[in-house]
């Protein structure tokens, strides 16, 4: 197509993916349970008001959605994030951007495997945590390196499994809550313990489940229809899953009333699955805890190896990071050294840090939402300054208040999670300094008229 031609770039992925196969992508990378696993995180940080978080998160998101789309428009090319903002603003700015989430893209799948591998650790505690992390990574490695199609199709499968668990879930939980009369709206606003501060701060938790929707834009090069089917799929993957949130973890709160902690590491970490058997006994508790590891060490954890590689497949495109990564398998048009190294840090970090699913989230996090402050300055750079259009409501209004959103939560983050993240950053910032004094400006083919 001739996109990629106009931003300096040949047409090495495979364009295979429509719209549906999109949304699939997004609703696996975001888990339509991904509540499952960190529901006693985001409810103990919420004193309970876990719907209420994902309620503000969709709005929250909902604004960084729309900014994701104007730039998938804008710049149909893999990249994500640092595409746009480089674009946008410059192209140091685009690598600052694509370093801080790339922090998040290389830890989701860590967390994800370490979350999957608690969660067969409810089912099966005699198996070590760490041989689950070995056995989720060699899987979805060998995924991925088959190709996009392989990838897609693993995809549909997963998502199928996952509404028929989490619909049994809903319809146990409410035939559950209805038999002990316990419908309430409390789970949504609990007046003894709201606090403006408290729910921001759920939500720099419970956003990670969001996460996802932005990674659609790293499969620019791989879809048929041209770059308005990645803006509606990203949009529509957003709404989609946040109702699904929302209703699971009403259920989930009134299955435990009265209740404002999960008190100790182990019962935050199992605590959705305890409450599962709260709604039909120990064998709903079992079917939702191998389907949350399933989906995040498996299905989340496949799409996250493949969004991550792509967008080191773009930055290594364009010799920000080391061109080796650049390498497009000829057979199954599929970027495997990047693939691999994705498998590599995954392996590492994942046997290092099982068990510590809270500090895994909220440093992923910071990568993502730094980059979403940056997608949201490129919109109105780009839009306003550099096309210099009047647009001000949907490139002014729009990553305004979404820009304000995203810092109001990253202020509120863990204080660990913000050290680590600025401390990732800081190391971005001696990178771009290196390469400047080495003479090796970071640059984008930002030329529309050229050709590779």
């Amino acid at each position: 197509m001739s996109e990629l031609a106009d931003f300096g770039y040949e047409q090495e992925l495979r364009r295979s993916l429509r719209l549906r196969d999109l949304l699939v992508y997004g609703l696996i990378f975001m888990v339509p349970i991904a509540p499952f696993a960190i529901f006693g995180v985001v409810f103990n940080a919420s004193r309970g008001m876990v719907p209420l978080t994902y309620v503000i998160g969709l709005v929250a998101m909902l604004f960084t959605a729309l900014s994701y789309r104007e730039m998938s428009r804008a710049f149909p090319v893999a990249g994500s994030v640092y595409a746009y903002a480089g674009r946008g603003i410059a192209p140091w700015v685009g690598f600052l951007a694509g370093w801080a989430i790339l922090l998040d893209y290389l830890l989701v799948p860590t967390l994800l495997y370490v979350t999957g591998a608690a969660a067969l650790g409810t089912v099966l505690p005699g198996v070590p945590q760490w041989l689950w992390v070995v056995l989720f990574v060699v899987l979805n490695t060998a995924v991925n390196l088959a190709g996009i199609e392989t990838t897609a199709r693993v995809n549909r499968w997963f998502l199928t499994g996952e509404m028929i668990v989490l619909a049994i879930f809903v319809v146990a939980a409410a035939i559950a809550v209805s038999a002990r009369g316990g419908w309430s709206f409390t789970p949504f606003f609990n007046a003894s313990q709201f606090s403006p501060s408290l729910i921001f701060a759920a939500l720099s938790v419970a956003v990670l489940s969001f996460l996802g929707f932005d990674a659609i834009s790293t499969q620019s090069e791989e879809v048929q229809g041209g770059p308005r089917v990645v803006g509606r799929a990203t949009v529509l993957s957003l709404c989609l899953v946040a109702v699904l949130f929302i209703v699971q973890t009403w259920l989930a709160a009134l299955l435990v009333p009265g209740t404002t902690e999960f008190v100790g590491q182990d019962a935050t970490n199992q605590a959705f699955y305890q409450v599962a058997g709260l709604a039909a006994g120990p064998w709903l508790t079992v079917l939702v805890a191998i389907t949350s590891a399933l989906a995040a060490a498996v299905a989340n954890s496949l799409v996250a190896q493949n969004a991550t590689a792509r967008l080191l497949f773009s930055m290594a495109r364009d010799r920000t990071l080391p061109s080796f990564l650049a390498h497009v398998n000829e057979k199954r048009r599929v970027p495997e050294r990047a693939v691999l190294l994705v498998a590599v840090v995954s392996l590492i970090l994942g046997v290092f840090f099982v068990g510590q699913i809270e500090f895994l989230s909220t440093l992923v996090n910071f990568g993502a939402l730094f980059a979403f402050l940056m997608l949201h300055v490129s919109v109105a750079a780009y839009y306003l300054v550099k096309r210099r259009q009047r647009t001000y409501g949907m490139h002014l209004a729009v990553p305004v208040i979404g820009f304000v959103i995203i810092g109001y939560v990253l202020v509120n983050a863990d204080v660990d999670a913000k050290i680590g993240g600025l401390v990732w950053l800081a190391v971005g910032v001696v990178v771009i300094v290196v390469r400047k004094l080495t003479g090796r400006e970071i640059s984008l083919n930002l030329d529309e008229n050229a050709r590779a």
